[in-house]
């Protein structure tokens, strides 16, 4: 299988906002590493074992949990430790394991912001599909300009997963996902952006980029 492509994110601090209105708050960042690219059909298609229609393009149609067994899979195939275990639809974390795992969205923001304090670390056009290209599916990764971190469409193309609840003082189960995608306008493509879904929901606009502990 292709191997997953992975940058190193220095620890550092970041002021993140919240595209709802409320107020920036500052956080710290351990290092970790994140994938350059969101997980490929073509990545998913050799883990399955089938053939992909659109190789290049983020595999999307992939729930919370389904994202959580993709990473436990990832890190099978590398032969690195798992980091879940499950009991049901119970998710447990082994925060000493090195394999594949979600990034947590304070990881998500910092590492999508590379430094950058503006809504997005470049021209939205230039770093991002966004519904103002007239796009009907997402588009193949690396084709628009990566962030200082050399990571692509973090902003657009596809929302991304990430291990965090979306509201966890409401009771519900929805788990956050982030970034903007294809069907997106571009003023709501920003580091910012975030939506939320149900652990068994799948869109055709949200993939993942997995991440990993240092």
């Amino acid at each position: 299988m292709n191997d997953v492509e992975m940058a190193s994110i220095p620890a550092g601090r970041v002021l993140r906002g919240d595209l709802r209105g409320e107020g920036r708050r500052e956080i710290v960042v351990d290092a970790f590493e994140i994938a350059v690219y969101p997980v490929t059909e073509e990545q998913l298609a050799e883990l399955l074992g089938i053939p992909s229609r659109h190789p290049r393009r983020p595999a999307t149609q992939i729930s919370w949990l389904r994202a959580i067994r993709l990473c436990n899979a990832l890190s099978e195939w590398e032969g690195l430790d798992p980091v879940y275990a499950f009991d049901g639809e119970v998710v447990d974390q082994d925060a000493e394991a090195d394999g594949f795992r979600l990034p947590t969205e304070d990881e998500w923001e910092y590492a999508c912001r590379a430094g950058s304090t503006s809504a997005a670390y470049g021209p939205v056009r230039e770093v991002a599909w966004t519904a103002a290209d007239g796009v009907g599916h997402p588009s193949d990764v690396g084709a628009r300009l990566p962030n200082l971190h050399g990571l692509f469409d973090t902003l657009g193309n596809v929302w991304e997963w990430c291990m965090d609840a979306y509201d966890p003082d409401s009771g519900s189960d929805a788990r956050a996902f982030r970034g903007g995608g294809w069907s997106d306008a571009p003023a709501l493509v920003r580091a910012t952006a975030r939506r939320g879904g149900r652990p068994r929901d799948a869109f055709d606009d949200v993939g993942v980029r997995v991440a990993r502990t240092r």
